[in-house]
Formats: structure tokens, C-alpha cells, sequence
């Protein structure tokens, strides 16, 4: 009897996980980075429901925060949107959806995209330890310990992307503020907020 043959991989495809609560330039500049220096052949932006280590009161809809993805990388055919965890349980956890996306795409390989803030609390996300046995991580220097020992596991790699330290929360409080927000967020997405009044209260 043959034995099955083992499945031929693509290169890397990076999956940057968030709320996105708006996307910004950040993200952007980020993703083409990791892209472009860490040999992935695509980003998949998760838009996440809801993050169990975060308050979602200042969440806006699945759908908006999705279209604003959308809108911010259309005509860019290295950047993919993801709902997948739309139609999971919640809250959701990485590990469950890192598993479905394996089994729906099996001749990818992926990489978690992801900033050293995360390493303080990587401790405390489902099955950490299985990530790490089954998946990379690409980190790039945010606003965190780029000395953490986690720095030193060989799942995970630091990729010493430039330090763009925008926030989502920055940009939320600027429009609260009533501040010029006009070169932090594409302009698709900025029209997109204007338009429909988002975070303004």
C-alpha cells in the first residue's frame, strides 16, 4: 500500500489577528513589512469578534470593523480578510481558529503575526503551548520586552520590522477629540468613518 503523500506547502501565509478597531497605517506599514522581509507569500487580516484579555464596550459591529479590512487593502492581492471567527464560538481563542483554518487549508503553512506586547500574557491564551509546538510566530518591536524569554523559543522569530507605535485607541480618542486623523488611516476607511459618525461618543 503507498503511504499518502505529504502536502506540498506554500510559502508561509501570515495571519495578523485583531480588532481592528479601526485598521490604520500601522497595521498596513506592518503587514508589507512581515510580507516583504519575512519571505510570507500573503497576510490574512483575522478580524476578531471579541478578544476574552480585552474590553469590548468600545467595539464596533463585526461587519463595520470587516469592511474597513476590506476597504483598507482592496486591489492589493498580497492581503486577504478573514470573518472565520464570525461563525465561531465566543469568545474566540487563536487556537481553535488556527486549527479550522489548518483544516480548511492544508497546504499552507502558518505564521502568527504579532507585536512583544503580546509576550507578557501569551501565558494565558488557550493551549499556548500547542502553539508554539505547531506554529511560528513572527514578533516585531512594539511597545514591549524584546529581552522576553520567549524571544529565545524556536517557534518564535523576531523580525525587527520598524517600531510604528500608532494605536487604534489613539485614533479612536484623536476622533473623539475632534483631531485630524487624515495620513493615520487609508483613505477609504477614513471617509468610511466620517461618513458614518464612528467614535465619536
Amino acid at each position: 500500500m503507498n503511504k499518502p503523500a505529504k502536502p506540498q506547502f506554500t510559502k508561509p501565509t501570515g495571519l495578523f489577528f485583531g480588532s481592528f478597531n479601526p485598521i490604520h497605517t500601522g497595521h498596513l506599514c506592518i503587514a508589507e513589512y512581515m510580507l516583504e522581509y519575512g519571505g510570507l507569500d500573503e497576510v490574512w487580516f483575522i478580524v476578531s469578534p471579541q478578544n476574552p484579555l480585552k474590553d469590548k464596550t468600545t467595539l464596533l459591529s463585526d461587519q463595520y470593523r470587516f469592511d474597513m479590512v476590506e476597504l483598507a487593502i482592496a486591489g492589493d492581492e498580497r492581503f486577504r480578510v478573514s470573518d472565520i471567527e464570525f461563525r465561531m464560538p465566543r469568545p474566540s481563542y487563536t487556537i481553535d481558529t488556527l486549527t479550522r483554518l489548518s483544516e480548511q487549508h492544508p497546504g499552507r503553512s502558518f505564521v502568527l503575526l504579532a507585536g512583544t506586547d503580546v509576550l507578557t500574557s501569551f501565558h494565558k491564551w488557550k493551549n499556548y503551548e500547542q502553539i508554539l509546538e505547531h506554529y511560528t510566530f513572527y514578533i516585531y518591536p512594539r511597545h514591549g520586552d524584546e529581552n522576553h524569554p520567549l524571544l529565545s523559543h524556536p517557534s518564535v522569530k523576531l523580525i525587527q520590522a520598524p517600531r510604528i507605535e500608532i494605536s487604534a485607541s489613539f485614533i479612536r480618542e484623536a476622533i473623539k477629540s475632534g483631531k485630524a486623523i487624515r495620513y493615520f488611516l487609508p483613505a477609504e476607511v477614513r471617509k468610511m468613518i466620517e461618513r458614518m459618525g464612528f467614535y465619536k461618543r
